[in-house]
């Protein structure tokens, strides 16, 4: 008997072709409306679902709301200092969080937390876990971004005005 594979709902298959585009438009510095219009009308890529569609769209009409919702659960981060990866999939929880009622907030969370194992690192579930689900209980508690090493940053790299990563070198 064939081992069983794991198959992706529709609604799943949506939030990571939403997340493709996210991402794709943040490292090509394009406007993600363009990206989704251009993957839409093109044939060489998959097909863009409705809801797909309505995530990436309502992630750009709320992104600034979304973006300061997420730096205050980020605790020692801005939403720009997180791996992009894991800043898109907040933003596309968040978004389904905060702005729909057709989905629950628990099946939100499970769902960027599966996008986060699937395509992050290790540290990434986590996180995104604790900031969604902060961000749905309403309790503000500020959660700690993954490790330093695990960003989007040269191993060398530390931002201006990042606190020192090792106050007490001694």
């Amino acid at each position: 008997m064939p081992p069983k594979v794991a198959r992706r709902g529709s609604r799943s298959k949506a939030r990571k072709r939403a997340l493709d585009i996210l991402f794709e438009s943040e490292a090509r510095a394009e406007d993600p409306l363009e990206v989704l219009r251009r993957r839409i009308s093109g044939s060489d890529a998959p097909p863009v679902s409705d809801f797909a569609a309505t995530l990436v769209e309502g992630v750009v009409e709320h992104r600034d709301h979304i973006d300061t919702a997420l730096g205050e659960l980020a605790r020692g981060w801005s939403v720009e200092r997180m791996a992009a990866v894991d800043r898109a999939i907040l933003r596309i929880g968040a978004f389904e969080i905060l702005f729909t009622d057709d989905v629950d907030d628990a099946v939100a969370i499970d769902e960027a937390i599966s996008l986060a194992r699937e395509l992050s690192t290790d540290d990434s579930p986590r996180f995104v876990n604790g900031v969604l689900a902060a961000l749905a209980s309403g309790e503000r508690v500020p959660v700690a971004a993954p490790a330093r090493e695990r960003v989007d940053l040269p191993p060398d790299a530390q931002p201006a005005g990042d606190p020192d990563p090792d106050p007490d070198p001694e």
